[in-house]
């Protein structure tokens, strides 16, 4: 025997009896509250261990009756019988393999996990309304309702020896993590069915029990096609056929998480969850699915390769036919009390939370009710077309508001402008007064004919009426190339586009690692953003309007703060923002760029911008008392003496004298700027601009330079929502 098959008996061996444990209790109490009979829960679980775990695309994870297909088999049990359901059974396996070998699993992952959620939780909530009054002593009825409008009647009945049993049965579930030495190694739901049935056993209470055919080989519950109509034949396919497929790739690419084997294959995961359904069904079992609480426990067990799941399969098969009397004497309460813990954790918070977090509360909440009243079919429709509904509303969706300040009219838009939002957008815009200046704030991703022509005829309306609009667009230039005619892009980049989720602060790795890990995370999500756009430069050459000279501060990003995008800045940076003087022969860096951003890229403005706690500066301070060790940055800011000498004396605290100096430092380079005679030239003949900019880290606030008062003012922002 090779060492590798060595290793996989030493690690799956184990495992494999691990999950039998988990398995065996669960798969009796499913089969029980689907109406079918027990040994069917039983073969189930032998088939969807052998021939889901040979023949499926995972590697760890455990197929076998499913709770939450409990509810859709016990509707199919009430329409067709149990062998008209084994029938059933089978054609959802034939349509599971012929949706595998058409390669099409991965579309199942489309369905919103909210639905998903909502449905086993929908599942989760009828499965606890019916065990209970199984757990009481009595039958369950035939719906949920039925069930909870009986529910008050059955608690006041006495049914002293079935309520002992499920109550312990309960108790110990609840409890068992509580003993973590012990539950290591046993798992709660068998040390919970193991001490109810001791007990009943002992008080030998007349309860009811599991109930196993005296010849296995005669259990006569083969498929028998039904006799109903088509359409009601194959919509109960297709359920079962869907639910089970999305369940079972759902919970494969759960557990895929989960260890570090070889990744899941998704469709041959349907084709063998498939194979395994046509002969569940062809055996007399209930329908197969992929499991999550075994396949957890599977991979927590330790095991390595899909031997585990085979052999589970293999345990559970021998269990069955050397110790059936001794399954037997499993009361039907405490299978009862297994299934109302295992339906109270499908209602699970933790996804509910993670739902709420992401607004499709309505979807969960939508799906969770209608399955509980109407059906797991039904419910699962009325699941999608909220999704659908709440999606499209999400894609039409714009926010628009007017408001008024002291600089006048607003209005502001945001989201999708189709033609969905075209009453609200022009009931917004009517509470503007006429003959007023008005400035809209265009921020949209995308504008339809119908919002274009709606903006443009009020806008136009307004200016006859003696008022004046101001059109200022964010980001791409939707409704100004609407209006006048240009061609729109074939695809529109976001000016931020380019920026990527960062790396956290705390990757122990080093600095090529995290330029690789850097470069993938382009590739990965911003190249397909930004490529376009850069191709595009790429054909046609740099044609930037604004030099921007800034400091070397990693805090300070210049894109971010004046949103703009590749292709817009051509910028200069250096410690403390610095302009040397004209004929400064130390450094010829910052007159190259402006000779090369005036002579070849011919912008027409200028920016300095300086910021707030600039560390160049606040050392220079320092300098005065306690010199800098470093001669090459003391020669560097020798050039931010004028604006030492603008700042003097010192009146102010620290904090606020460094605070003048920054804003004063940018001043001084502007004029540092005009001993360029190329620069000098330009701003008398009204060709080029210069402008100061000061940024407040702390207030994330841009302040520009009032250039006839010498003084920084902050930009006027939205008013807040």
């Amino acid at each position: 025997m090779s060492t590798v098959w060595r290793e996989r008996l030493r690690a799956d061996v184990p495992a494999s009896l691990v999950v039998v444990l988990v398995a065996l209790p669960l798969s009796l109490g499913i089969a029980v509250a689907s109406g079918a009979p027990v040994l069917a829960g039983l073969v189930s679980a032998v088939v969807g261990g052998v021939v889901a775990g040979a023949l499926g695309g995972s590697a760890v994870q455990v197929s076998g009756p499913a709770a939450g297909l409990t509810l859709i088999v016990a509707q199919t049990v009430a329409t067709f019988g149990w062998r008209g359901a084994c029938a059933i059974t089978m054609a959802a396996g034939l349509l599971q393999l012929l949706l595998g070998a058409a390669r099409v699993a991965r579309a199942a992952l489309a369905v919103s996990p909210a639905i998903m959620h909502g449905m086993l939780a929908g599942v989760g909530v009828v499965i606890v309304l019916s065990q209970l009054h199984v757990l009481l002593g009595d039958a369950p009825q035939a719906s949920a309702l039925a069930n909870l409008r009986a529910l008050p009647g059955e608690l006041l009945h006495n049914h002293t020896p079935a309520v002992f049993i499920g109550v312990l049965t309960l108790a110990v579930l609840w409890g068992w993590r509580l003993l973590p030495q012990v539950s290591t190694y046993v798992p709660a739901p068998l040390a919970a069915v193991v001490i109810g049935t001791a007990v009943a056993a002992l008080t030998g209470w007349e309860l009811q029990r599991v109930d196993i055919p005296g010849d296995l080989l005669a259990f006569d519950a083969g498929p028998v096609w039904p006799d109903a109509t088509a359409p009601t034949i194959l919509a109960a396919v297709g359920a079962v056929a869907l639910v089970a497929s999305v369940e079972s790739l759902l919970c494969a690419v759960a557990v895929d998480r989960m260890h570090d084997g070889p990744r899941v294959n998704l469709d041959r995961e349907l084709a063998g969850q498939g194979a395994a359904n046509v002969v569940a069904g062809a055996l007399g079992g209930l329908p197969v699915a992929g499991v999550i609480v075994r396949s957890t426990t599977n991979v927590r067990a330790g095991a390595r390769s899909r031997l585990s799941t085979v052999l589970h399969g293999v345990w559970i098969l021998a269990l069955v036919l050397a110790a059936a009397p001794v399954i037997e004497l499993i009361p039907l309460p405490a299978l009862a009390a297994l299934l109302v813990y295992t339906g109270v954790k499908m209602v699970n918070l933790t996804h509910a939370q993670q739902v709420h977090q992401h607004r499709e509360m309505p979807v969960y909440l939508l799906t969770l009710a209608a399955v509980v009243v109407l059906g797991l079919f039904e419910g699962v429709l009325v699941g999608m077309v909220c999704a659908l509904l709440l999606s499209v509303w999400r894609l039409t969706h714009a926010t628009v508001r007017a408001y008024h300040d002291e600089h006048g009219w607003h209005v502001a838009v945001e989201g999708s402008l189709t033609f969905l939002a075209v009453p609200k957008l022009t009931r917004v815009l009517a509470q503007v007064p006429a003959g007023t200046p008005v400035a809209v704030e265009l921020n949209a991703d995308f504008m339809d004919h119908a919002a274009v022509t709606a903006l443009h005829d009020w806008r136009t309306g307004h200016e006859r009426g003696g008022g004046t609009v101001e059109v200022h667009e964010l980001h791409h230039h939707w409704y100004a190339e609407a209006i006048t005619g240009q061609r729109p892009p074939a695809r529109k980049v976001h000016p931020t586009a380019w920026l990527l989720p960062r790396m956290h602060r705390a990757v122990p790795s080093g600095a090529r690692e995290r330029l690789t890990r850097g470069a993938r995370l382009f590739h990965r999500h911003g190249a397909r953003r930004v490529g376009p756009l850069l191709a595009e430069l790429a054909r046609t050459g740099q044609q930037p309007t604004q030099l921007f000279i800034t400091c070397a501060d990693s805090r300070i990003v210049p894109s971010l703060i004046t949103a703009t995008g590749p292709g817009d800045l051509f910028t200069v940076r250096n410690v403390g923002n610095l302009v040397p003087r004209h004929g400064d022969e130390h450094d010829g860096s910052v007159h190259a760029a402006v000779d090369f951003a005036l002579q070849v890229l011919n912008v027409r403005t200028i920016t300095v911008c300086g910021h707030s706690g600039c560390g160049a500066l606040a050392a220079l301070l320092r300098s005065d008392t306690h010199p800098a060790p470093m001669p090459h940055l003391r020669r560097w800011l020798r050039h931010a003496m004028p604006s030492m000498h603008r700042t003097a004396p010192r009146t102010a605290s620290p904090s606020d004298h460094l605070t003048r100096l920054c804003q004063q430092n940018v001043i001084q380079q502007l004029e540092n700027l005009m001993t360029y005679p190329p620069v000098a030239e330009r701003v008398h003949d009204g060709r080029l601009e210069l402008v100061g900019m000061y940024f407040d880290i702390a207030a994330s606030q841009i302040h520009l330079l009032d250039p006839h008062h010498h003084a920084f003012t902050p930009v006027d922002s939205p008013a807040p929502r």
